[in-house]
């Protein structure tokens, strides 16, 4: 029989307000979920099941769509020599300052202390991979030859390392989980269109699978990957006015298969370098998810991405009741399967319906049906959603009364998946607005820095500096250029053209900016 878990539920409850301690809410969202953890080595996680299996369902979203543009997959060594990263010089010092280097194959014990055992020094250095561009490319050679190996179209699923030394579970980390693409093409114009074509496809995933809308743009110069000619970026803008950079595509250019002298005999029969693409999405993007849907009592999830859609809880008192209804959630979970529904039954004894509400409700599942003898004697079901869409000056007393539902049985089953589907899109809709409300076209220094000093979020402003100038913007407020829009990103009230809001200088369109994580 069910029995009281108080421990449970107050652990289950014990998430910091957003208003109170954004950065601590964070952690007791991630913690209460439990989607991750810290590990013994520091700046790396453990990524629990429950945060495993939401990146396996974005992973599952992102690899049909590669593999629908004609992508597929492979797999390169998580060692690179030393002197691959060196061939491209850009790259190299973008990357020098996060690489992890082995020296040495073998230890060996001296005087009891385990040490690195002289005699197995590598003849070079052998660096973690921080990113693939240079060990794929030294494949690549072999794989090219002509026009006709052309376009190659990988996609890689891989660890990589970068030793960031201020680390935030799933937002940065020393060892992250993450896609990288690396594309090869005859033309420039084919990789500049791949360069964009996948930017796309993170942008529609992002909004039509994480409900995170994002703003298309390219990188300045400064904030380009080591390497590219040109990055592209997909920026969305978190509860607390932040903004996070959720994915990036690169031209290459040739310089990559100039590094690696990768050459193919063209249709007139010279030779030429190949043009190139990277793009890649990491496992930021749960922590994007949490930032963006998420509340005070703990994680919200889009239907689309929630390993458990719908939760279904038997209520009962004595072994008889705990037959009948358990036998019942079965069956609901059954029919549920059925219509394509990811559900599961928390049958488990010993734990009050309770402290089992305040639990799911913690990892973001998006229903709780609950199925007690009355409910069985009345033919109905109780429906209960981790949300709703807000209501102006609605109470909170009225929006709890709105969340649960009891509806007879065959309505209540054939009402989940449309609501499944209404609840991905208020949530898209619920972080639209959020980023109009956090959104401001900004034309003097001083509104720039009350909103900014106010809890900022994103702002339209012109720029027309340089560099220095960026970094100057960068210390003095702790904002960065999220990206240069697209033309069609920019909003009415924020076209046209004006002049630098730091310089004074002409300026023909506007920049986003924001504070970042």
């Amino acid at each position: 029989m069910n029995k009281p878990d108080n421990q449970q539920k107050a652990a289950s409850a014990a998430v910091t307000p957003r208003a109170q301690d954004y950065s601590q809410w964070y952690l007791d969202v991630i913690k209460n979920a439990c989607l991750a953890e810290h590990s013994p080595v520091r700046g790396c996680m453990v990524i629990r099941p429950h945060g495993y299996a939401i990146w396996e369902k974005m992973q599952r979203e992102l690899d049909d769509r590669f593999k629908e543009t004609g992508h597929e997959n492979a797999y390169f060594p998580l060692f690179i020599p030393l002197s691959f990263l060196t061939r491209e010089e850009k790259h190299a010092s973008g990357f020098a300052k996060e690489c992890a280097v082995v020296t040495h194959h073998r230890l060996k014990s001296v005087n009891g202390e385990i040490v690195p055992d002289p005699e197995s020094k590598l003849e070079e250095p052998l660096v973690v991979r921080p990113t693939s561009e240079t060990i794929i490319w030294a494949q690549y050679k072999n794989w090219i030859q002509s026009y006709r190996d052309l376009p190659l179209l990988i996609n890689q699923w891989a660890n990589v390392v970068r030793w960031e030394m201020r680390t935030r579970l799933f937002l940065r980390t020393a060892e992250f989980l993450w896609q990288e693409g690396h594309t090869a093409h005859a033309t420039e114009k084919e990789a500049i269109e791949e360069t964009w074509r996948m930017l796309d496809v993170y942008a529609d995933f992002a909004e039509n699978v994480m409900a995170v809308p994002v703003i298309k743009g390219r990188k300045t110069e400064g904030e380009r990957f080591a390497g590219a000619l040109e990055t592209l970026s997909i920026e969305g803008l978190m509860q607390d006015g932040k903004a996070l950079q959720m994915g990036t595509s690169h031209y290459l250019g040739q310089n990559f298969s100039k590094g690696a002298d990768v050459r193919f005999q063209n249709k007139d029969g010279q030779l030429e370098y190949v043009y190139a693409s990277s793009w890649g999405v990491s496992t930021r993007l749960v922590g994007a998810l949490i930032m963006t849907h998420s509340d005070d009592a703990g994680l919200v999830l889009p239907p689309k991405l929630a390993p458990v859609q719908v939760i279904v809880i038997p209520i009962y008192k004595s072994d008889e009741e705990r037959v009948r209804t358990v036998e019942e959630a079965k069956k609901v979970a059954a029919e549920l399967k059925a219509l394509g529904v990811a559900v599961k039954v928390d049958d488990r004894d010993g734990i009050m319906p309770g402290a089992k509400y305040y639990e799911w409700e913690g990892k973001g599942v998006p229903l709780r049906i609950e199925v007690g003898p009355k409910d069985l004697e009345k033919g109905s079901l109780c429906i209960a959603r981790r949300f709703v869409a807000e209501i102006k000056g609605e109470t909170p007393e009225a929006q709890r009364k709105r969340r649960k539902a009891f509806l007879p049985r065959a309505e209540a089953i054939a009402s989940i998946v449309p609501t499944l589907a209404a609840m991905q899109g208020e949530l898209l809709e619920r972080a639209r607005n959020l980023r109009t409300e956090r959104t401001r076209v900004i034309d003097k220094l001083e509104d720039f820095e009350k909103f900014f000093g106010e809890g900022g979020g994103f702002a339209w402003v012109h720029w027309a500096g340089d560099a220095a100038q960026e970094d100057e913007l960068a210390k003095r407020f702790e904002t960065s250029i999220r990206n240069i829009p697209f033309e069609d990103q920019i909003p009415a009230e924020a076209k046209g053209e004006g002049v630098c809001i730091l310089t004074g200088k002409p300026s023909k369109q506007r920049v986003l900016m924001s504070k970042s994580y």
